[in-house]
């Protein structure tokens, strides 16, 4: 495996997580391998890095116009900011369901596990934690997704992190607005997401691969 590349969703699919009993009914639109491995204990610091992230301060200016690009067309097509939080008022329904959240799906050992988990910028709802998983939900006009984090099992003790994404465009127009940005995802956000990802594991004194 190579990190800081994409893996075969079947690969994603093949690991008994947890996440899969929520998201039954969302398409899994990537899945990666993070440039970071170590221990068993050294999840908690990938989620740490991946929570203070800031892609409207990047250092990829692409990756900085992207981010900035998709609020301006928010107020100019009313699609709203990048990220509509279930918890306020109003909140949108996932698309085909009566709920605004997958936090209701959660089953009882998960709910609230994810508590202490904030994030700086990113605008992502933490949904639950585990000592190998964690995932957390975004919804707007065009999508209501899920990112999900493993720690995923290499032998010997090591553990390389995974980051798979799942969505449920809102119609038509979300169909449509996940295939035009498709590309600017595979070729510019996620590979400045590896590049800034690794720097800051190596910086923390972890190995890469």
């Amino acid at each position: 495996m190579t990190y800081g590349s994409r893996i075969p969703n079947a690969e994603h699919e093949a690991q008994p997580w947890r996440v899969h009993d929520l998201v039954r009914d969302f398409e899994l639109e990537d899945a990666w391998a993070l440039p970071a491995h170590g221990a068993a204990a050294d999840f908690s610091r990938l989620i740490e890095l991946l929570a203070a992230s800031d892609p409207a301060h990047a250092e990829s200016a692409p990756t900085r116009f992207l981010w900035q690009l998709r609020d301006r067309l928010g107020k100019w097509f009313s699609l709203g900011r990048i990220s509509t939080p279930a918890q306020a008022g109003g909140g949108l329904r996932i698309p085909g369901t009566d709920e605004v959240s997958l936090a209701g799906r959660l089953p009882e050992d998960l709910r609230g596990s994810a508590a202490g988990v904030h994030f700086a910028s990113l605008p992502f709802q933490p949904l639950y934690l585990t000592a190998n998983e964690f995932a957390a939900e975004i919804s707007n006009q065009t999508v209501h997704g899920v990112m999900h984090l493993a720690w995923a099992e290499r032998g010997d003790g090591e553990h390389g992190g995974q980051m798979a994404v799942y969505v449920k465009p809102r119609g038509l127009f979300g169909k449509g607005y996940m295939e035009l940005i498709k590309p600017f995802r595979h070729w510019i956000v996620y590979p400045a997401l590896m590049r800034q990802t690794e720097r800051a594991w190596e910086a923390a004194g972890r190995r890469v691969g």
